[in-house]
């Protein structure tokens, strides 16, 4: 898989833009996010980041590193069953069964769960994953849900909060459009 995408945050003028390639291990994303001038998710506050994601040939991550312009770097490694460490190997015990990682600032971590689980997902999947906040960088588990619509719909919920999504994907599983957050602009 080669892909290039942008997405225009709905509110608050943000841009991203991601290189998603096949390597021998894997699949690593690797974007660049100027984050939105306002919108709740961010707490009105500016930033831009870059961030890369490695995941296994089953879409299970092994990596995430996010660097935010003038300030925090995070580097989590992941074994692909749910057991994460920081950057200096240290477990992470908080994120014991998380498989996926889902970044604030970017569409492409629903990516993840739909491609990794597929065709499992005609039925309502619960997931565990690493929450992480931009521009904070605070790192939390987090459970959500996720189910096939139709063809290339798919019911995002987080189960930590009233929040429900119907989000459409093309047929790699790439956000086209999340309503009130993110649309695709190519």
């Amino acid at each position: 898989m080669e892909r290039r995408l942008r997405w225009a945050t709905e509110e608050g003028n943000g841009l991203e833009y991601v290189a998603i390639r096949g390597t021998p291990q894997g699949v690593v994303a690797e974007g660049v996010v100027i984050g939105p001038d306002s919108g709740t998710p961010y707490e009105g506050r500016l930033f831009g980041c870059s961030y890369a994601i490695h995941c296994d040939a089953h879409w299970r991550v092994r990596q995430v590193q996010v660097r935010l312009a003038g300030g925090a770097h995070l580097l989590l490694r992941a074994d692909g069953e749910g057991r994460w460490s920081g950057p200096d190997g240290a477990p992470l015990p908080a994120l014991d069964g998380c498989i996926d990682v889902d970044l604030t600032c970017t569409p492409f971590t629903n990516t993840l769960p739909i491609r990794r689980l597929g065709e499992a997902l005609r039925e309502r999947r619960e997931v565990r994953v690493a929450y992480v906040t931009l521009p904070g960088a605070a790192v939390m588990p987090s459970r959500q849900a996720y189910s096939l619509l139709g063809e290339g719909r798919y019911r995002f919920e987080s189960l930590s909060d009233p929040f429900r999504a119907d989000i459409e994907t093309d047929a790699d599983g790439l956000v086209v459009h999340y309503p009130g957050l993110f649309q695709r602009l190519d």
